[in-house]
């Protein structure tokens, strides 16, 4: 934990680094979600198929952007407590 106070800057980097992080995560689930849906654009596949896909899609989706946004939180953690 911090031992004072955070300076402006401390706190403006920690509000970027947390949208970075959001946003990066988004574009990661909805990629990881994009190449699970990828043969239901491509290949007329039965409706319970596309339904498996879509959900098994979502679930690796956000999995994906959760551990996107923890992983990028915690690099600017353990960043700045090195002091960098």
């Amino acid at each position: 934990m911090d031992m004072g106070r955070e300076s402006r800057w401390e706190k403006d980097a920690m509000t970027v680094e947390i949208m970075f992080a959001l946003v990066s995560a988004l574009v990661v689930g909805a990629f990881v979600f994009g190449v699970v849906m990828a043969p239901a654009l491509f290949w007329d596949l039965p409706p319970r198929v596309v339904k498996g896909l879509r959900w098994t899609g979502g679930a690796l989706g956000v999995a994906a952007a959760v551990r996107r946004a923890v992983l990028v939180l915690l690099r600017h953690d353990r960043d700045r407590h090195a002091g960098r």
